[in-house]
């Protein structure tokens, strides 16, 4: 049998995880958790970015993907806030995740767990998006396709600020970005270049940047990536995107993507605890506040006679009548087009 069928049987024979991830329409009401890695895992007490705030305005809507933990959410608004301050009029947010996480339907290999983000390198125009719009509107290329190099017309220094200004923040472990604009940063950034090893090249990334925070407090079961090194970057490691091997044809463009063939067995066994939960009660309770506050949810107290009811989920256990939303403690990035022919 081939490569291919094999996959199909083993997905006709148990329920694929992004089918099951992807019928959820809100998070788990639990507290907020990661499990797992950022591309095989899922996440608990997630909260939704608002569609439209002062400094911010979700894109593609419809995808029901600008969920994420309570501290991925509050730092989307504060990196829109302190980029505005900076001279940049506006974020424009990409992907975050599911409300509950796990495997995407389409798109994305990561962005399961809850603390990845994608922002889009075009500027919130002056005037608000309508729904249409955010839907059909086209992000700005900033990278030419041949050279892979920077198209000088349309990059600004406001454009490099706002990866600084990303970089800067303790949590943030990596920003994604396009070979190009590793480049383009490389070859330009003067002062301070210590930010730039945050600063990873990757295929895709043309049109936005990806920006990753690491494992949060109270997370003990999210695996954590290995970090960066500690130059910038700006190397032989670099100079590899510009020779010819990163670019050559998958020589396997059939093969079945990762997201198609995850089922729950290959999930972290908390994962099947988090689609188990019951919803959070509705999308309002569950919508992030701003000003570095989370949304609360308004659960029963229980009796004080009975025990809490919990949802078993392996090693651990989570509370089904918790708030998914007790303040996050306070400390201190569409996955990339896919590699030419894959």
């Amino acid at each position: 049998m081939t490569l291919a069928a094999l996959a199909a049987a083993a997905i006709s024979a148990e329920p694929r995880a992004k089918d099951l991830f992807g019928a959820k329409k809100l998070p788990a009401a639990v507290p907020a958790q990661s499990f797992g890695f950022y591309s095989k895992g899922c996440f608990a007490g997630g909260v939704a970015l608002p569609m439209d705030g002062p400094t911010w305005e979700v894109m593609r809507p419809s995808r029901n993907r600008r969920w994420g933990h309570p501290a991925m959410i509050s730092l989307i608004e504060k990196l829109s806030r302190d980029a505005v301050a900076d001279g940049w009029p506006g974020l424009l947010i990409g992907d975050i995740s599911q409300p509950r996480g796990g495997p995407m339907m389409t798109g994305h290999a990561s962005h399961q767990i809850g603390l990845d983000a994608d922002i889009w390198l075009t500027p919130m125009p002056r005037r608000p998006l309508t729904f249409a719009e955010r839907e059909s509107m086209s992000a700005t290329l900033m990278v030419d396709e041949k050279t892979h190099l920077v198209k000088d017309a349309l990059w600004t220094p406001q454009h490099a600020r706002l990866l600084e200004r990303a970089a800067s923040y303790p949590e943030v472990e990596r920003i994604l970005v396009n070979p190009g604009i590793k480049k383009k940063l490389c070859d330009t950034v003067t002062g301070d270049r210590s930010w730039l090893r945050k600063i990873r090249p990757f295929w895709g990334h043309d049109y936005h940047f990806h920006m990753r925070i690491g494992c949060q407090p109270g997370s003990p079961d999210c695996k954590r990536q290995e970090a960066t090194p500690a130059d910038d970057g700006c190397g032989k490691p670099l100079a590899w995107w510009f020779t010819e091997e990163p670019w050559r044809p998958n020589k396997n463009p059939d093969a079945p993507k990762a997201r198609d063939l995850l089922t729950m067995a290959n999930l972290p066994t908390e994962c099947q605890a988090v689609l188990a939960a019951s919803d959070a009660p509705s999308l309002a309770a569950v919508t992030y506040q701003g000003g570095g506050a989370a949304a609360a949810v308004a659960v029963a107290e229980p009796q004080p006679t009975e025990p809490a009811e919990t949802i078993s989920s392996g090693n651990a256990a989570l509370p089904a009548a918790a708030s998914a939303f007790a303040p996050t403690p306070k400390i201190g990035i569409p996955l990339p087009r896919p590699r030419p022919g894959n």
